[in-house]
C-alpha cells in the first residue's frame, strides 16, 4: 500500500509551555515514516505548577481534558499529561504513549500494561542542561557570588571579599563528591576532572569498569568526609529518601558546600539551614525543594536574604532549548519504531509477550 493510501495513525501532541505542541508536531513529521493525523493540546505548565492527578504525579492538566482529547486517538506524545488509570481506561483506541522525560511518573504504568499500551520515555534528555546548571550552582557557591552580586545591587562595593578570610576557593585541586553518576552526574564528573578536581563518586549501580579516568568510586561515608563540595544526582527511592539527613550533613567536612539540583526529598533542608547557620557548612546551592513551589519563608531563604552563602534557583536545571528538542525527538523516534514494528530505543512498558 502506498504511503498516500495507508491509514493514518491519529496522534495527540499534548505539549505544554516548555515543550510546545508545535515542537512535538515538528519532530513527529520529521522522524515518523508513516502517515499521521496530528491533533494538539497545550497544557499550562510551567505557568501553573504540576501536581498529583488521579493515580499519577507531576502532571499538568485534568483527567477530563485528556479523556476528551484522546477520543479516537491511537498515540500520544507528551511531557506531563496525566495518563492516570481513569484516563487510560476511557481511551479505548490508545496503543502508544511517548513520555518525553526520564521518570514517567505521570503515567500509570500498571494500567498501561494491563491495557496492552506501549510506553516509551527519553532517559537523559535533560542530562547536559542539568549538569551545566549544577556546575553553575557549584561555582557560584565556591566563589560566593550571592554576596558579591547582592552587595552591588545594594550599592555597596565589597572590597573585603578579596580579604584572605573572605575569598572563595577553586575547583582545581578541590575534592568534589558526586552522589550518583548517571546522565547528569557522569557529565558533571567529566567536566570537573577536566577542571583539575579530584572527583569521588558514590553510585552503587555503577560498575567499576565503567568508571572514567580521574574518577574514584568510593563509599558514601568516605565521600562525605573528604569532599569540599558534595553534589546530589540520585533519583528518589526508598533508599535515597532523606539520604542527606541531619546526621549525614553533620558528618560533612567543615566548611563544605552542599549542592542539590536533583530532587528535594534527597536531603533534610532544616538540617542544612542549621549547619549553614552554625558554620558547619560553608554554602548551600539548590535548584530543588521539599515541596514546589518552594516555601520562601524557609530558614534557608531567610539566611540567603541575610547574606549567607546560599544560591537558589526555581527548579530550572533541565530548562534549555536543546532539552525540549531532544525530548520531542526521542518520543517521535520511538513512535516511528513502534509503527514500523522495530524495537523501541527506550521502552518502560510493553504489552504482554512483546519484546523490547
Amino acid at each position: 500500500m502506498s504511503p498516500e493510501k495507508a491509514p493514518k495513525t491519529t496522534v495527540l501532541a499534548a505539549g505544554d509551555r516548555f515543550i510546545r505542541p508545535a515542537t512535538f508536531e515538528a519532530a513527529l513529521r520529521r522522524e515518523v515514516g508513516a502517515p499521521l493525523e496530528i491533533s494538539t493540546l497545550e497544557l499550562p505548565w510551567p505557568d501553573e505548577p504540576f501536581g498529583d492527578v488521579g493515580t499519577v504525579s507531576e502532571a499538568s492538566g485534568t483527567e477530563d481534558q485528556l479523556i476528551e482529547a484522546l477520543d479516537g486517538v491511537d498515540a500520544i506524545v507528551t511531557q506531563l499529561a496525566p495518563m492516570s488509570r481513569r484516563v487510560l481506561e476511557a481511551s479505548a483506541s490508545l496503543r502508544f504513549i511517548g513520555v518525553s522525560r526520564g521518570g514517567p511518573v505521570n503515567i500509570d504504568l500498571a494500567a498501561a500494561t494491563e491495557r496492552g499500551i506501549t510506553v516509551a520515555n527519553v532517559p537523559g534528555r535533560n542530562g547536559i542542561a542539568t549538569a551545566e546548571l549544577t556546575l553553575t550552582l557549584l561555582l557560584a557557591a565556591l566563589r560566593q557570588l550571592p554576596a558579591a552580586h547582592g552587595s552591588l545591587l545594594e550599592g555597596r562595593w565589597r572590597g573585603d571579599l578579596y580579604r584572605a578570610d573572605q575569598v572563595g576557593t577553586e575547583v582545581n585541586g578541590s575534592t568534589i563528591g558526586l552522589v550518583g553518576a548517571g546522565a547528569v552526574g557522569g557529565h558533571v564528573a567529566q567536566v570537573l576532572v577536566a577542571m583539575g578536581a579530584r572527583v569521588l563518586v558514590f553510585d552503587p549501580y555503577l560498575a567499576p569498569e565503567r568508571v572514567s579516568p580521574g574518577i574514584e568510586l568510593v563509599d558514601l561515608d568516605r565521600l562525605v568526609a573528604e569532599s569540599h563540595v558534595v553534589s546530589l544526582h540520585a533519583r528518589v527511592t526508598a533508599e535515597t529518601q532523606n539520604l542527606f539527613s541531619a546526621e549525614r550533613i553533620a558528618a560533612m567536612r567543615p566548611g563544605a558546600i552542599l549542592v542539590n539540583a536533583a530532587r528535594g526529598p534527597l536531603m533534610d533542608y532544616d538540617a542544612a539551614a542549621e549547619a549553614l547557620e552554625s558554620g558547619r557548612l560553608g554554602g548551600v546551592a539548590l535548584d530543588v525543594y521539599p515541596a514546589e513551589p518552594a516555601d520562601t519563608d524557609h530558614r534557608l531563604f531567610e539566611l540567603a536574604r541575610a547574606g549567607a552563602n546560599v544560591v537558589l534557583t526555581p527548579h530550572i536545571a533541565g530548562a534549555s532549548v536543546e532539552t525540549a528538542e531532544r525530548a520531542a525527538t526521542g518520543v517521535a523516534v520511538d513512535l516511528g519504531n513502534f509503527l514500523a514494528g522495530r524495537p523501541l530505543a527506550h521502552a518502560v512498558a510493553l504489552p504482554a509477550g512483546a519484546g523490547a
